[in-house]
């Protein structure tokens, strides 16, 4: 996969299979028991070439944050590994919600990417990315070798 460009992002299921693009995990939305319904459940999906739809309405450019296609690859082998925990709530009472900023940020954290260069947003905040970062931080293992 060295050289290809990936999309990983997080949205609603809404249908199974709608997005067209394969699902990595798939977790609930509010409460953990409306994840019984699709339309309370979100999914994390990985693939190459990708594009998001909704990418004009980003606050803030791409970053770049390395170069390095060992950490790139480790990035994409951790999206199965990301916890399906409930959107929009701090089941691990670590003081944000769970979202697409805490997907993001504990997936450079776990692979060892790292947060030095991280530019959140200027003048706005990043809801749940600290989530994300307090999360990883208590995996056992946060570089499993692969």
């Amino acid at each position: 996969m060295a050289g290809v460009p990936h999309v990983i992002e997080m949205g609603p299921v809404w249908q199974p299979g709608l997005s067209g693009h394969p699902s990595t995990l798939v977790g609930p939305v509010g409460a953990r028991w409306l994840g019984h319904s699709a339309l309370f459940r979100y999914e994390v999906r990985c693939w190459p070439h990708g594009t998001i739809p909704d990418v004009g309405e980003a606050v803030a450019s791409p970053q770049l944050l390395s170069r390095d296609e060992r950490r790139a690859q480790k990035v994409l082998t951790l999206v199965p590994e990301v916890p399906a925990l409930t959107w929009g709530r701090d089941e691990r009472r670590v003081g944000e919600m769970w979202n697409s900023n805490s997907l993001i940020s504990w997936l450079l954290v776990t692979s060892g990417v790292g947060l030095a260069d991280v530019r959140l947003p200027a003048g706005g905040r990043a809801p749940g990315w600290r989530a994300g970062v307090a999360i990883a931080r208590t995996r056992r293992d946060p570089h499993p070798s692969g």
